[in-house]
């Protein structure tokens, strides 16, 4: 699980799901004119309440946060987790919202709840709140842009190192020194400057000025890296909250460098963080 790949949207998911655990262990129901002291059931201790209400938003909610932290997401039927967390979290608000209007169930099938004096606690009404709080927010998340920003920052990139210190990480810190894609950094040579390009391999042509110079990015929300070979399966995900080296450009697009090597193409390069 990366934490730096959940959103704004995915906090409010989390926060609803801590409120609704909550609410689970007040009253349910409320009876007029009975004493303080009298014990009344809570969720826990009701059958629908508890399955169609607490454990739906709870297992809602802990399937959209892992849809957007897990790095490639597992698909049930060909729906992804977080299609399956988005319906549980409008399943557990509608089951909620039924709760609030009848929070007796059956047994008051003698007149209505009012009737006998019954309503709803303070525990349904938590509940039903929190579950549509999750609801809107996993439905939500997706479509606004607000909500699909980062729930922890990137870092900072640091100031540039003076001349012959060391980066203080290794790769993937844009701190470091960068040089331009193919050119040979020549001893000496003042830090920040431009290298002079090498010796050339046979049949291989000098960069010229003002052509693409790598650099290190973030992306603000996770995007998926295609091979450069045009699949259109993804190779891999850019998670928020990591530097990545674009090693070329090409149109529109980004030629990426992960972690570990692979190379691929961003074809999304909207709201990117340059270090």
């Amino acid at each position: 699980m990366n934490i730096r790949s959940l959103t704004r949207g995915d906090g409010v998911v989390i926060g609803a799901a801590v409120l609704l655990f909550i609410a689970s262990f007040l009253d349910i129901y409320a009876i007029d004119g009975a004493p303080s002291s009298t014990a009344l059931p809570n969720a826990w201790e009701s059958g629908p309440v508890l399955m169609g209400v607490v454990l739906a938003g709870i297992i809602g909610a802990a399937l959209v946060v892992a849809s957007h932290g897990l790095p490639r997401v597992p698909k049930v039927a060909g729906l992804d987790l977080g299609q399956f967390g988005v319906a549980f979290t409008v399943f557990a608000a509608w089951s909620a919202l039924g709760n609030v209007f009848d929070p007796m169930g059956g047994t008051d099938n003698v007149g209505s709840a009012s009737d006998n004096g019954v309503s709803p606690g303070i525990g349904l009404i938590l509940a039903l709140v929190a579950t549509l709080v999750m609801a809107v927010a996993a439905i939500a998340t997706p479509l606004v842009p607000a909500l699909q920003a980062a729930l922890v920052p990137a870092p900072k990139p640091p100031q540039p190192q003076p001349y012959g210190a060391q980066p203080p990480n290794g790769y993937g810190y844009p701190g470091a020194q960068q040089q331009p894609y193919g050119g040979q950094p020549q001893p000496g040579q003042p830090y920040g400057a431009q290298p002079q390009p090498g010796p050339q391999p046979q049949g291989q042509q000098p960069q010229q000025a003002g052509e693409f110079s790598p650099f290190w990015f973030a992306v603000p929300v996770p995007r998926p890296l295609f091979g450069e070979d045009g699949s259109p399966a993804p190779i891999a995900e850019l998670a928020p909250g990591t530097w990545y080296l674009a090693v070329e450009q090409r149109g529109a697009n980004l030629v990426a460098q992960t972690q570990d090597g692979r190379r691929g193409v961003l074809q999304d390069t909207s709201g990117i963080q340059r270090g």
